[in-house]
């Protein structure tokens, strides 16, 4: 593993060709990216790049008017400026966690998982999705869903091109959990594992009737930028400190859903059916029962159509939606079947890299 000096040195190189499937030469090229060092915590910056390497002095600065040169973040293909996060252990790692968070929130809400992810030597990395905290775009406005699909695959190229070693896992909520299926259905034989909390993978019955549907569908071609209404914070969870942190939360977006956006989560959807069937590896699904956000049914669907031999859904009885934020008897659970489950995981995968 090299130390946070060399990382400092790798270089940048420019190309708006990447592709989600395996890399050739100019996809390597791509990969090629600079890291600059914060933090002990956030130790590089990656950058992903477009067909021109912006000057240092780059003007470019985040929604919060903070210069991107002075935060981690990657380049995706489209030019806009992605923020990122680094959670490094204090040992060398033994794997690789990508953390895919949720609609309208930020990875900064994963520090605690995080900090307990790296207790077990595992090197954590998330990025705010376009359109999300301190990245660029739009609030909650991306072209296509697949957009944060083919960014994920970036930044996990990134770090496996740096730690081509070691195994990695994904990790997703809500959101994050239809990211994380859809980045794995795109490489079935890359990731050693798979979580998912409260996933998003079938949409509410009551959300889309056919009625609704066709509603969104005409909305989007007329006004794609009319909102909707906003996620209801006091159905993120029963914790009332979780649940005023998260409306406090500067970069927590709380304003209306758009229209367009709804219709990609749609297309997300139906892709997300025809994905499950290809998926093999390790997964474990995590659910509350009262989850009014992301209709648990989704998860008992998930659990029927994938292939896996090694796959287990826990569902916890009355609780919301952001498990990792419940009340502390379900937090303090999660936490522990998330750090078991992975340590195994990461366990087995070292095991199989050595015979």
């Amino acid at each position: 593993m090299k130390s946070s000096a060399e990382l400092q040195k790798f270089v940048r190189t420019q190309s708006r060709s990447y592709s989600t499937s395996s890399p050739g030469t100019k996809a390597r090229s791509f990969l090629k990216s600079h890291i600059k060092g914060r933090t002990s915590r956030m130790s590089s910056k990656h950058k992903g790049h477009s067909s021109r390497m912006p000057e240092e002095g780059s003007p470019k600065r985040s929604p919060q008017n903070i210069p991107y040169k002075d935060l981690p973040h990657i380049i995706n293909a489209d030019g806009q400026y992605l923020f990122c996060r680094y959670w490094k252990p204090a040992a060398p790692p033994r794997a690789l966690v990508f953390i895919a968070h949720g609609a309208g929130e930020h990875c900064g809400r994963y520090d605690d998982l995080a900090q307990k992810l790296t207790g077990l030597n595992l090197f954590v990395f998330a990025h705010d999705h376009v359109g999300h905290g301190q990245s660029e775009g739009d609030r909650m406005v991306v072209s296509d869903f697949h957009v944060f699909i083919r960014d994920s695959l970036q930044h996990i190229d990134l770090m496996k091109k740096e730690h081509p070693e070691l195994p990695i896992l994904i990790l997703g909520h809500s959101m994050g959990g239809a990211i994380s299926i859809l980045t794995a259905s795109e490489r079935p034989s890359e990731f050693s594992g798979m979580l998912l909390i409260s996933p998003l993978v079938v949409a509410s019955p009551e959300v889309a009737t056919p009625i609704k549907v066709f509603a969104a569908k005409v909305l989007n071609f007329v006004l794609p930028n009319l909102s909707l209404g906003s996620i209801d914070p006091n159905a993120i969870s029963r914790n009332k400190k979780e649940m005023e942190s998260y409306t406090s939360d500067p970069l927590v977006y709380h304003g209306g859903m758009k229209v367009s956006f709804v219709i990609q989560l749609m297309n997300a959807i139906a892709r997300i059916e025809r994905a499950l069937p290809k998926l093999t590896l390790p997964i474990l699904v995590l659910h509350g029962s009262s989850d009014k956000l992301c209709d648990i049914r989704g998860s008992y669907l998930l659990m029927d159509t994938v292939q896996s031999q090694d796959k287990t859904l826990k569902v916890y009885e009355e609780a919301y939606h952001a498990l990792h934020k419940e009340l502390p008897e379900v937090s303090t659970s999660v936490f522990t079947e998330i750090l078991t489950w992975i340590g195994q995981k990461v366990s087995a995968a070292g095991e199989t890299s050595h015979t």
